[in-house]
């Protein structure tokens, strides 16, 4: 961050949720083992591109959501939600952006954890009725959270908190989790979790590994697969489908 503005490296129209605006960011607490964008935010320094003020970013993902003709806008790559200025930055961003068209869907794609930190942030999102948050589960106990996520796995809790704190306040919200990592196994074990929070199960959302070689070497680095190698079902369980 400077000031509120925050370091983006790309603004891309994608062809995720049926075709969305994509304001890429560099930063992220986390340094997940299956990340895609694992060392712009080990080196965020480095990643190129510069900073952006709320304005500036709600009217490159407005423009791109014009001339493609997309009903939703995001912003991801990394984590939207650092601390309290980057809230506020992204929260202006949500404001204009639905104060300009206020018919495009906002997705943020979070881990989460910071809403678990802060409740107020989640108080502050009361209102935006586009506003959709994907919050991205790292584990689904504390040893595969400090596996997966590289944070101390006496973590693990806080972002569920968030997620709820999220429900909570009215705020459209539902967890996501990385499918060839939890394997039927870790599903199970969260849904068990999630349903003790208070959080429907059949809102869960499977994504799937993207099997760059990086990936795999850090998945490999970290042991991340090893508990279910050898014969596990990696067949989507029906409760999480």
């Amino acid at each position: 961050m400077k000031g509120l503005s925050r370091k983006y490296y790309r603004f891309r129209p994608a062809r995720y949720y049926g075709g969305i605006a994509t304001a890429d960011q560099s930063g992220c607490c986390f340094l997940c083992a299956y990340c895609w964008n694992h060392e712009r935010n080990l080196h965020p320094e480095k990643s190129g591109g510069g900073y952006y003020s709320p304005d500036q970013v709600a009217g490159r993902l407005l423009n791109i959501a014009r001339v493609k003709d997309f009903n939703k806008v995001r912003l991801s790559g990394a984590e939207p939600i650092l601390g309290e200025r980057s809230f506020e930055h992204f929260r202006q961003v949500l404001e204009e952006v639905s104060r300009a068209n206020p018919w495009l869907d906002f997705v943020l794609e979070t881990n989460g954890i910071l809403f678990g930190c802060h409740p107020e942030f989640c108080v502050a999102l009361t209102g935006f009725k586009r506003l959709q948050v994907r919050v991205s589960l790292k584990g689904w106990d504390e040893d595969s959270f400090e596996r997966i996520s590289g944070a101390q796995g006496r973590f693990f809790e806080i972002p569920l908190k968030g997620l709820r704190h999220l429900l909570e306040n009215g705020v459209t919200a539902w967890p996501a989790l990385m499918y060839d990592v939890f394997c039927r196994e870790g599903i199970e074990v969260i849904i068990q979790r999630l349903n003790q929070l208070g959080i429907k199960a059949e809102e869960l959302e499977l994504e799937y590994l993207e099997p760059y070689p990086f990936v795999l070497e850090n998945l490999k680095r970290r042991s991340v697969l090893e508990p279910f190698e050898g014969g596990t079902d990696r067949t989507p369980s029906n409760a999480a489908s």
